[in-house]
């Protein structure tokens, strides 16, 4: 495939060229009307009738030649089969007569994505959706790359999020202490909008297409394993509470043995100190209330 780019057109201002347009209407007519009495006495065309027959027509030929573009907008031109350019600067110009030109916006749009049922990196079915928002940056290839670009960027849009899903899983759960976080579709959404951005940045770029945004829309299980999900969730997270809960309590019962020994308040022997952090623990991690018992007696009775 020739890889055409864009590039500018050799135009003059409208306004000047419109002008030169006029006069040459004015000259030919003028041409005429001197001429006329001079046939009417020979009855053959005379030199000047036949210059303002072609001064006439060139000036209607040229009539073509003006155009108009819009702010935002460019003008992509044809001579013969042939790119010939393109105009981007706003404003009422004037070039060859004989091209065929056609507008192409550059505006920034918005595409969002139809939800897809696809399977993350785990295999779970999720239903995943993207929104996209992108401009043409390059009109020749836009218009002569590709069929039709608005269509290219709608297909290769949900092709790239299928892929997307495809290298993450929905959601690694909580990680331990010591180990690093994983990157998911739920929990590292600017990693994942990163990597969607590029990764239509490198599909659409044949087009002529500047991906400026793109972000995941809508998130979530497919609906015959959602239930199942929520319950392993809430059991992961049950579970990252319970290991707070226990770290937390190790930490309490150390520094209050420590704290009681360095102040001589009591001296434990291993068996006391053993029933004193049982019960220490047990007041801490229990998901009731304790109950505290008063020793009336000694410290060993």
């Amino acid at each position: 495939m020739n890889d055409i780019k864009e590039k500018k057109i050799p135009r003059i201002n409208g306004f000047l060229a419109l002008l030169v347009l006029l006069a040459g209407y004015a000259a030919s007519i003028y041409l005429f009307v001197t001429e006329i009495p001079g046939m009417e006495k020979t009855d053959l065309p005379t030199l000047g009738f036949w210059v303002a027959i072609v001064v006439f027509t060139i000036a209607c030929t040229a009539s073509g030649g003006f155009f108009i573009v819009q702010p935002n907008e460019a003008k992509v031109f044809t001579y013969f089969g042939r790119y010939a350019g393109s105009c981007r600067g706003s404003g009422f110009h004037f070039t060859n007569p004989l091209t065929k030109r056609k507008s192409v916006s550059l505006k920034a749009r918005n595409f969002g994505s139809q939800v897809l049922k696809v399977n993350d990196a785990l295999g779970n079915p999720i239903e995943i959706g993207a929104i996209v928002v992108w401009r043409v940056t390059d009109s020749a290839k836009a218009l002569y790359n590709v069929d039709d670009y608005e269509s290219f960027v709608t297909i290769q849009s949900e092709t790239a999020l299928r892929m997307l899903a495809s290298r993450f899983p929905y959601d690694t759960g909580a990680p331990n202490a010591d180990e690093t976080p994983r990157h998911s579709l739920r929990g590292s959404q600017d990693e994942v909008a990163t990597e969607l951005k590029a990764e239509l940045h490198a599909r659409l770029a044949v087009a002529g297409v500047t991906v400026d945004e793109a972000r995941l829309s809508h998130l979530a299980y497919a609906p015959e394993i959602a239930q199942a999900m929520l319950r392993r969730q809430q059991a992961e997270a049950i579970i990252q509470a319970r290991r707070l809960i226990v770290d937390g309590a190790v930490g309490m019962v150390r520094l209050a043995l420590n704290d009681l020994e360095e102040m001589g308040v009591v001296k434990l022997d291993n068996e006391r100190r053993a029933a004193m952090v049982n019960n220490l623990l047990v007041a801490l991690v229990s998901d009731s209330d304790a109950q505290p018992v008063i020793n009336t007696g000694s410290l060993y009775t």
